[in-house]
């Protein structure tokens, strides 16, 4: 399971120059999980890493494969609406970034973060052979509780 993202991921990494490397690896020692968690709200800050604008036309084809990869384990009709967003918004705001090993089998972590995306990817437990990943919709966030929020805003349901 995640074969594709596990190896797309490092084929995006290891495509990358010496100068495109220094920019995408944010640490030579990936966390022990995604940074994210389970957290209803994503504050992950400013975009780290490599910039898509500095990617090769290549190297943004492996990017969009890669976040296809991710995207598509949802129901068609979604997964081309999200892909159809994403594609307005402009593939060149996104970044790359990774930390950890480059090696097969060994921990490691990457991040794809733009304005409305983030998805993480995370192969640390268990000698590298566990997988967390996350793909987040920054703007209609996945994880929030629309039932809570608005009980919470809500004139209606306000309790005095």
């Amino acid at each position: 399971m995640l074969k594709a993202e596990e190896e797309l991921g490092r084929e995006l990494f290891m495509s990358l120059d010496a100068a495109q490397w220094g920019k995408a690896l944010i640490s030579t020692r990936a966390p022990s999980d995604i940074i994210t968690a389970t957290d209803e709200r994503v504050d992950i800050g400013k975009p780290d890493g490599l910039p898509v604008a500095e990617m090769s036309v290549e190297q943004k084809a492996l990017l969009l494969r890669l976040v296809e990869e991710f995207v598509n384990n949802v129901r068609l009709e979604i997964a081309d609406s999200y892909m159809r967003k994403f594609g307005q918004q402009g593939i060149e705001k996104i970044h790359f970034a990774w930390a950890g090993s480059a090696e097969p089998r060994k921990g490691h972590y990457y991040r794809i973060h733009g304005p409305s995306l983030l998805i993480e990817y995370d192969n640390t437990q268990n000698d590298a052979n566990h997988i967390h990943s996350v793909w987040r919709d920054l703007e209609n966030d996945f994880g929030i509780d629309f039932l809570k929020r608005h009980y919470q805003e809500s004139d209606r349901h306000r309790r005095e």
